[in-house]
Parts: structure tokens; C-alpha cells; sequence
């Protein structure tokens, strides 16, 4: 990672690579997703794996069925969900859970309150990103307890725009729904594009007046050996793992 900001001590975040797992083949080593193909058995192991990792069992492991929408399911209670909901984003003012996002190419963002002990994780590709998925988490967090002044994020490895190529049909769809973001297309060639998703991802979350926020500037496409990319392995014609994004609320009296 290349960021400069860090969480304090009484939270605990994780950007997980795809490494240290056991699937096998284009699904090598830690995909933590069972929508994709892989074994079930694998998939669990290597979330037994990242709960290790943070110190948990998987039952405190929050996650979600993600759908590219803007909806935000808060976490009120420690107890696992009866059944997994459908949404992007997870906020939660309770500690020692953690709340976990899978990407393979969209933005993984990881927010936390720290003074006021609320923590959300959102899933960003640039649909729930034009559809207010961010926006939407900020405002649960305050309604939560937390202060927008106080509010950091870190935006996860994700595409990159060197990587992310799109055609004038992708770019237009775009700018009706946001006409702000021209500035994050830049002319590729004859009618293509290169989209710069977490400097898009950066602004948005710059527009709702949060205290701090930042890329660690790591590219999902590029560092095949260290991330899943769904459009590398589209373009491969083969199916791609998800990586999982992090975080929780320390209670060191209780962990």
C-alpha cells in the first residue's frame, strides 16, 4: 500500500489479497465468494481463514449479498444475520465484528468514526457509485452517532484508469446521471474512454465533507499475481474470484 492514512489503534482493517488460501486453478488461492463457481468447501475454509487473520470466528463476520445497488444495511447487533441481506454497504456502531466487502475490480471502501465508534464498509463500481452507495453510507454513520468531520476512508486496490477502458455508451450513461464526472473520462482512442474510478470514488466522498480520504493506489488489472480482476479474467473468458475488504471496532476490554 501507498497511503498515509492509517485508523487509529481501536480499529482493525484488512485489505485481503487473493493469497493464503486453498481454491485452486483461476480461483487461486483466497476468493472468498461462492457466487463465482468454486468449491463451497474452499470458500469457507478461506473465510475461516481471513476471521483468523482478524482475530474472530466467521460469525462475526458480516457480509452481504451485493448487488451494484445504494442500498446500506446497518448492524445493530452482534448476533449474525438470520439470512444474508441484499445491499453495498455495512455500518455498524458495534464492536468486535468486523463488516466485509468482496471486489474484483470495484472500489472497496472501508470509513470509520473512530472518537464515536462507528465503522461501515461500502462496495463502489461505478453503478452504486453514480447511485449514491457512498452518500448513502455517510448518512447512516451519522445517523449512527458518527461526525462527518470526523469520518476517514480508504478506498481499497481496485481498477485503476490506465486499466479501465469504456466505450461512449458507458461514458453517457454516466454523465446523465452525474454531469460532474466528465472529469474523470479521459479520450482513449476513437470513442473510448479511460474512467478514473477512485479518483471519482475520492470526489464523491470529498462532496459529503468527510475529514479525510484516500487510494492506497494499487491496481486490481495489473498485479494479476496479487488481486482478482473481473475484467482480466473476462477478457481471459474465464470466471474471477473476490477478494474481501475489512473492518471493525476494537473493544480491548471485550476482545
Amino acid at each position: 500500500m501507498t497511503t498515509t492514512l492509517y485508523f487509529p489503534e481501536n480499529i482493525r482493517s484488512r485489505f485481503f489479497n487473493r493469497k493464503n488460501g486453498v481454491s485452486t486453478g483461476g480461483f487461486a488461492s483466497l476468493n472468498c465468494s461462492v457466487k463465482v463457481g468454486d468449491d463451497p468447501a474452499k470458500v469457507r475454509e478461506n473465510m475461516r481463514r481471513v476471521a483468523g487473520n482478524l482475530g474472530c470466528t466467521v460469525e462475526k463476520l458480516f457480509v452481504l449479498h451485493q448487488t451494484h445497488s445504494s442500498i446500506v444495511v446497518p448492524v445493530t447487533s452482534r448476533e449474525p444475520f438470520e439470512k444474508t441481506p441484499y445491499g453495498d454497504a455495512l455500518v455498524t456502531n458495534q464492536s468486535n465484528i468486523f463488516l466485509g466487502i468482496k471486489t474484483a475490480d470495484c472500489a472497496p471502501v472501508l470509513l470509520a468514526d473512530a472518537q464515536n465508534g462507528i465503522v461501515a464498509a461500502a462496495h463502489a463500481g461505478w453503478r452504486g457509485a453514480v447511485g449514491g452507495i457512498l452518500e448513502n453510507t455517510v448518512q447512516t454513520m451519522v445517523e449512527m452517532g458518527a461526525e462527518t468531520d470526523n469520518i476517514s476512508a480508504l478506498i481499497g486496490p481496485c481498477i485503476a484508469p490506465q486499466s479501465y477502458e469504456v466505450g461512449e455508451d458507458m461514458k453517457e450513461a454516466f454523465l446523465q446521471a452525474d454531469a460532474k464526472a466528465s472529469l474523470f473520462f479521459v479520450p482513449a482512442g476513437a470513442g473510448t474512454y479511460r474512467f478514473d474510478l477512485p479518483g471519482y470514488v475520492l470526489a464523491r466522498l470529498e462532496r459529503q465533507g468527510i475529514g479525510a480520504a484516500e487510494w492506497v493506489g494499487e491496481d486490481t488489472y495489473a498485479l494479476e499475481k496479487e488481486y482478482f480482476s473481473y475484467r482480466r479474467s473476462a477478457q481471459k473468458g474465464e470466471n474471477s474470484g473476490r477478494q474481501i475488504s475489512v473492518i471493525g471496532l476494537l473493544d480491548e476490554a471485550l476482545f
